[in-house]
């Protein structure tokens, strides 16, 4: 097995760093790529084994390693400690921002695809519910996207007054609501059918109308306006 020390031994072009400079960011695997966040590995495993080890975990999944925490990272694996696991966060975290500033550059919104698509980065690998609005003018161009609330896995509280406030703050001219489901469920909840009515009429009085409520899981999603729930 090789250590840490071994891998200096390697052909320089095996190595990740001297690869990545030689051959390019694209010549390198996922595993390739969290060896060079960490950085060094330990007395026992050198730093592409520690990397495996930690993709393995997470089903070889960006998405699911994204989800965890710095304490996820030092619980599970031995030789993980705060600088590793900080290092490991933030570079999922600047991954997702990159991913919302491509989505945000779509100002106008068309349709519930475009809803999902600016909010996936921010919501699809939160173990959390919580719920946004997006704030429209009257061309359905985004004039704000505002966190409402965050809550546990299974639920968040909803108040009509924080939702509407913002959006009679900005003179907005119609409004769209999103939340996520941590679980993948894509199915509303009674709750979820109850608040979105609730607010569609709070939105009609105002003249502010509710144009759609996305419901965001890891890979896909769910548009009350779509499945005709908002007619």
């Amino acid at each position: 097995m090789k250590t840490e020390s071994s891998i200096k031994t390697w052909a320089v072009e095996d190595r990740p760093r001297e690869k990545l400079l030689k051959r390019g960011i694209q010549s390198l695997t996922d595993t390739e790529l969290l060896a060079v966040i960490i950085g060094t590995g330990t007395k026992k495993k050198d730093v592409i084994q520690l990397s495996r080890d930690i993709l393995n975990a997470a089903e070889n999944n960006i998405g699911l390693l994204g989800r965890k925490t710095v304490a996820d990272l030092k619980k599970g694996f031995s030789g993980i400690g705060n600088a590793k696991a900080v290092a490991i966060v933030a570079a999922m975290e600047l991954g997702r921002r990159r991913k919302l500033e491509d989505a945000i550059s779509r100002t106008k919104i068309s349709s519930s695809r475009d809803v999902f698509e600016i909010f996936h980065p921010i919501l699809a690998d939160l173990s959390h519910e919580e719920f946004w609005i997006l704030i429209l003018n009257r061309s359905n161009k985004i004039l704000d996207k505002v966190r409402i609330s965050q809550g546990g896995i299974s639920g968040t509280v909803i108040d009509p007054k924080l939702i509407f406030k913002p959006a009679l703050d900005q003179l907005s001219s119609s409004l769209i609501l999103i939340h996520n489901h941590p679980s993948g469920n894509l199915k509303p909840s009674d709750a979820d059918i109850a608040i979105t009515k609730k607010l569609k009429k709070g939105g009609d009085i105002l003249d502010i109308p509710v144009l759609d409520h996305v419901i965001v899981t890891e890979k896909y999603y769910f548009s009350f306006q779509d499945e005709g729930i908002l007619s």
